[in-house]
């Protein structure tokens, strides 16, 4: 992944030029915190905190979301490291490289849908391990993927700090001005782009998810929406990861949105399920059940 040179960053059609640090040193020490990590942290946090506040409508408890967060964050940052280290194999792996180079993510090198993969997994085998916890599956994904966008909205920003992620040259009113290689360039802010794209999808689904028929569509709809966004706005990006002449995500993300769409309209029109079914409508059921008595 290539950084831009650090100096100042404009937008020139909305009279905007700032020079954000990429970190900052913590007083007293050598050791930088950069703003990357920090911010994607926020994000996480951010997340979490409506992952815990909605809980109850989904059926979950408190304890929920922090065993969700326990098991799929770090399965998420291995699954979003591993998938990048695969397609810059040669990066890390080709001749005249150490090997150990794939463990420094400092300077970034973190893929969204290797994390959302690694993730998934991870809450997978999470619930089946588990009876108690397989009821629990579908809403866990639902809640996920609100998180998500939570988490990707924000977490963009943190290119804009490495000033990376960008797409190739623009002239609309959005464009930003950054300079590589010693040579300014006007170019299409594609962490902005996909950033407001999630923040949109994340108000949507807020409301959506009110109203969700079945568990298990809040996720589907995740998955429409960002692969939606993300097919368009990756071919615009100059940083994809490539398998052969694909854009990876470009493909996956394409793939994804119409599997997505095709099961939601399979499940909504067809199958025609049942909203008293979900997770939340049953243990409000069980816990309005006056016990038997003995």
């Amino acid at each position: 992944m290539a950084f831009a040179d650090p100096s100042p960053i404009s937008f020139p059609g909305l009279g905007i030029e700032v020079d954000p640090p990429a970190g900052f040193t913590i007083p007293g020490t050598s050791f930088e915190i950069r703003f990357y990590g920090l911010i994607i942290a926020i994000g996480v946090l951010l997340a979490v905190i409506y992952a815990v506040r909605r809980s109850r409508e989904f059926g979950l408890t408190k304890d929920d979301i922090y065993n969700l967060v326990i098991v799929g964050m770090p399965c998420a940052i291995i699954g979003a490291r591993l998938y990048y280290v695969i397609f810059e194999w040669d990066r890390f792996f080709g001749p005249g490289t150490n090997w150990y180079d794939f463990l420094n993510i400092r300077r970034g090198g973190l893929a969204i849908y290797g994390g959302v993969i690694g993730s998934a997994l991870a809450i997978v085998l999470f619930c089946l391990c588990s009876k108690k916890r397989r009821s629990k599956l579908l809403p866990y994904f639902d809640i996920t993927g609100l998180g998500l966008l939570i988490g990707q909205a924000v977490g963009r920003w943190g290119n804009f700090f490495n000033r990376e992620a960008h797409g190739g040259p623009a002239t609309n009113i959005l464009r930003m001005g950054i300079v590589e290689d010693g040579t300014l360039m006007y170019v299409h802010p594609t962490f902005l782009y996909e950033s407001v794209w999630n923040l949109a999808g994340l108000i949507l689904l807020h409301f959506l998810s009110k109203k969700r028929r079945f568990d298990g569509q809040v996720f589907l709809c995740y998955l429409a929406w960002y692969g939606l966004g993300r097919a368009w706005i990756e071919g615009l990006r100059t940083d994809s990861l490539w398998w052969g002449d694909f854009r990876v995500s470009q493909v996956l993300a394409a793939a994804s949105c119409l599997i997505a769409v095709g099961i939601l309209l399979y499940i909504l029109l067809v199958k025609r399920p049942d909203p008293q079914k979900r997770l939340v409508n049953r243990v409000s059921a069980q816990a309005d059940t006056p016990e038997e008595s003995e």
